[in-house]
């Protein structure tokens, strides 16, 4: 079994944007910022937010955090929005969920343009990854994924792939991804029957539901590539949806958790920061 470690290949892509951000500000006097709007005090959307926001520092991104009250109304975060959209200090947004019950997330994000759309959530870049088309900002989960795989020099090509799991956060986009990567992928969800059946053909499972051990030993083949980017917070302990102790001695690669594709989500966040920021100097 081989590990995957989501912390060093993370670290390793946050030098590069660091040097990449350091190279465009000494050639284009460009600076990069991206604007993080959160309604409410959600303590795990907290933790998030101070995360991103460290993250952006460590890199050179400047970061602006717009906090609103819990009831804040429809009226005024689409004001909110809409203003930083059409500020051009501002090369990447994005709106931190789950928001408060009486906001519609969905006409939130649809305010959001594609090229600053650094979650990678909105209807334009989503259709951009269907297409396949390689300027679509990246859903940041699933682009850490690809990149995990392509460091640790995981053939993709001609591959089984399942994925578990069809949220429009992760299962969806990753399943697009490995497409575009020529695998033959299927998505399973709640209400797949036989799903045992269906993990066991595969070369690559990527676990992305959110219910703890979901994925058991006796459901991998041997030599699978095991992906697991769920987190289940049980007792005070943090456990993937694979059975990690279990899966690794079948496993050819497989991720931990914490520790695997965590801190790749973020780090994506910074590279499509990075990506929006860069492009928009080919328009100014």
């Amino acid at each position: 079994m081989n590990l995957i470690d989501g912390k060093l290949v993370a670290s390793e892509i946050r030098k590069e944007i660091a040097e990449k951000i350091a190279d465009a500000k000494t050639r284009y006097g460009k600076s990069f910022r991206l604007t993080v709007i959160i309604a409410g005090n959600d303590p795990a959307s907290e933790i998030y937010v101070r995360n991103k926001a460290k993250a952006c520092e460590e890199v050179g991104i400047e970061s602006e955090t717009v906090r609103l009250p819990k009831d804040v109304a429809q009226t005024e975060i689409s004001r909110i929005i809409k203003e930083k959209v059409s500020d051009p200090r501002v090369d990447g947004i994005l709106i931190q969920l789950p928001l408060p019950e009486h906001l519609d997330a969905d006409k939130l994000l649809a305010l959001i343009p594609a090229e600053k759309d650094v979650d990678g959530f909105s209807d334009g870049n989503v259709a951009k990854l269907t297409r396949g088309d390689s300027d679509a900002l990246l859903s940041c989960t699933p682009h850490g994924i690809i990149k995990l795989l392509d460091y640790y020099g995981i053939p993709l090509a001609g591959k089984r792939a399942v994925v578990i799991g069809r949220s429009n956060i992760v299962g969806k986009p990753m399943a697009f991804l490995l497409l575009g990567r020529d695998c033959t992928v299927t998505i399973c969800h709640s209400k797949t029957k036989d799903l045992k059946e269906i993990t066991k053909t595969a070369d690559v499972i990527v676990c992305a539901v959110g219910k703890k051990h979901i994925l058991t030993a006796d459901m991998v083949k041997d030599g699978a590539v095991v992906v697991d980017a769920g987190i289940n917070r049980v007792d005070g302990k943090i456990y993937g949806d694979a059975d990690f102790e279990n899966v690794s001695k079948v496993a050819s690669y497989i991720t931990p958790v914490p520790g695997g594709v965590g801190p790749m989500t973020i780090t994506m966040l910074l590279y499509n920061t990075y990506t929006a920021g860069i492009r928009k100097l080919k328009y100014e």
